[in-house]
This record gives C-alpha cells, structure tokens and sequence, in this order.
C-alpha cells in the first residue's frame, strides 16, 4: 500500500513508501506538420503505451534531507543519477507546486534503452510525477497544474502523464483521449545504440506535411488498426535512417517476420516496432528475432487498449 511521506518522515531510512511503472512510449504514427518560430516542431501522432517500461521506487531517507536518486537496472550505466536527471527535475517540479519532497530517496529501475525513441526520460518523469502526486499530494490548487508543469519537463512528458491511448498535436502537449484503440500485441526492437533526437530533425527534407487521417470511431482488432497506419507514416523514419542506417535493417527484419501486420520506427529512433494479431505470434516473431540477432534488445510486449 501507498504511504505517504508525512506519516512515514520518522520511519528509518530505506522504508519503501510505493512504486510507480513508467511504460514505454509507442508512436504509432507520428507526422510532422509544421515548424514554430521558436524551433520546435508541431506533430500529429497516434500514441500508445506498452507493458514494458522503467519503475521508479521511493523510500525514506532522513527526515530533512533533499531527495536523492539512485539508478540500475540493464540500461543504467552511463546515465547521471546528478540535478540535471530528470527524475529529479520532476521532483523539483513537484516541490514549486507546493508538494513537501524532504526526506525521500528514489530508484530508478531502467528497463528501456536510452535515446530509443519511446519513452525513456520523458516516462520516467511522468511517472516521478504520478507517484509524488499520491505520496505528497499537492495543495489542491495546484493539482491541476501537472500538466501544464509536466510540459516544461519536455514535449513527452504530458503525454506520458496520461499513459492511455492518445492523439498528440501541437509539439505534443495538446492531447486528445482516443477511443476504441485494441490491446496491440508487438515487438519491440533496439540495436542497442542511440541515435540523437536533433540529428534526426536537422536530416529532415520537409516540416510542411499533413496530419493524420481521419480516425474511426473505434478498431475492431490490430489487424484494423494496422490497416488504418498502412495509410500514415513515421516522417522521422527516413531522417533517422540517414543517421543510423542499421534502423532499416531493424524495419525489414521484422517486417519479414511472420504473421507481422505492420513495422515501423517509433519516435525518433532507433526503436522498432511490429505489430501481430496475437500474443503467440508475437513471442514467435521475438524468438526468432533474437535467435538470428542476438546482438539486439527484443521484447514480445503489448499495448493497452482504451
């Protein structure tokens, strides 16, 4: 059970008060239509999350002490537990909103690649924020500020906040609930390497382009939806590919797999997905995947529907 940080302040440190899972983002589509003045790039994208994701754990530590970070978990290393984590930045969000943060130690459990294009930071952060929210909830004029306070993280993080199925316009923080989106069976693919979100917007031809289709109002399957993307796109596929052309090595493999409905890249890079009618196809398509790629990250996961 959740406890909250007031009632828990005496306990000894290393008291578990409640975890958070912070799943990885999936762009189903993502199109870029435009460009601001200030640099950023106005989207159109149809979101889902997966069952696959980061966790973020806290526990007590002394009374009046700031919060600290620790990491771990397979995609830890090299990654800054320091002020600039935004895992802490969420926090220090939190606490300018009027939530008391003192005497709290948090773990990040890291799951997903970094810089893999779905999630990853931005996850992590909406999740500090959902958990915080329940272990040292706002004053309640502030609480609905978290989502205004969630976009000054990054484009991702409102998103993320929600973690349902979503379309996302403007450069990402104006959302809307979508309906009738199905479980989605799919693989998640990795070649264990990053690839930089700026170099992939720096390598893209056109920022004009248009939206999404109109969406029906709901998918009968993933064999549907997967018919409804055949007619979107992933303009960040080819810039990224440019980048780092093992991408299109990573979109073939698993388009030849069998049973695959669809492959595509999510976000900017480098992770690819495939979507399948089925968990069973699924786990195929991921064990052969990894027996012929044993050098790549290669999940079998899910999304959740709405």
């Amino acid at each position: 059970m959740t406890k909250t940080i007031g009632k828990a302040r005496d306990a000894a440190p290393g008291v578990v008060l409640g975890a958070e899972f912070a799943p990885a983002k999936i762009n189903l589509a993502l199109h870029v239509t435009g460009r601001r003045a200030d640099g950023y790039h106005t989207l159109d994208s149809l979101v889902v999350f997966a069952a696959i994701g980061d966790t973020i754990e806290a526990t007590t530590a002394p009374r009046d002490a700031a919060p600290t970070l620790e990491i771990d978990g397979p995609f830890s290393d090299g990654l800054d537990a320091g002020p600039d984590n935004l895992v802490l930045r969420a926090v220090r969000a939190h606490a300018a909103m009027g939530g008391h943060v003192e005497g709290l130690h948090l773990r990040l459990d890291k799951q997903l690649p970094v810089a893999s294009g779905i999630g990853g930071g931005s996850a992590d952060a909406a999740a500090t924020l959902r958990l915080l929210a329940r272990l040292a909830p706002l004053p309640s004029a502030s609480t609905d500020r978290q989502g205004a306070v969630a976009a000054t993280l990054g484009a991702d993080v409102p998103m993320c906040l929600r973690s349902t199925p979503l379309r996302a316009t403007g450069i990402g923080e104006v959302l809307t609930a979508v309906a009738g989106v199905p479980r989605l069976p799919m693989v998640l693919v990795n070649p264990r390497v990053a690839v930089s979100t700026p170099a992939v917007f720096r390598r893209l031809d056109r920022a004009d382009n248009s939206g999404l289709p109109a969406l029906p109002s709901a998918f009968a399957d993933a064999g549907a939806l997967a018919a409804w993307l055949r007619a979107t796109r992933n303009d960040l596929e080819a810039p990224a590919i440019a980048a780092l052309p093992v991408i299109a090595k990573l979109v073939a493999a698993v388009g030849a797999t069998e049973h695959c409905l669809l492959a595509r890249m999510s976000g900017s890079g480098a992770t690819v997905f495939g979507l399948f009618p089925d968990d069973a196809s699924t786990a195929r398509a991921a064990e052969r995947l990894a027996a012929a790629h044993p050098e790549w990250w290669i999940v079998a996961t899910h999304s959740a529907g709405s």
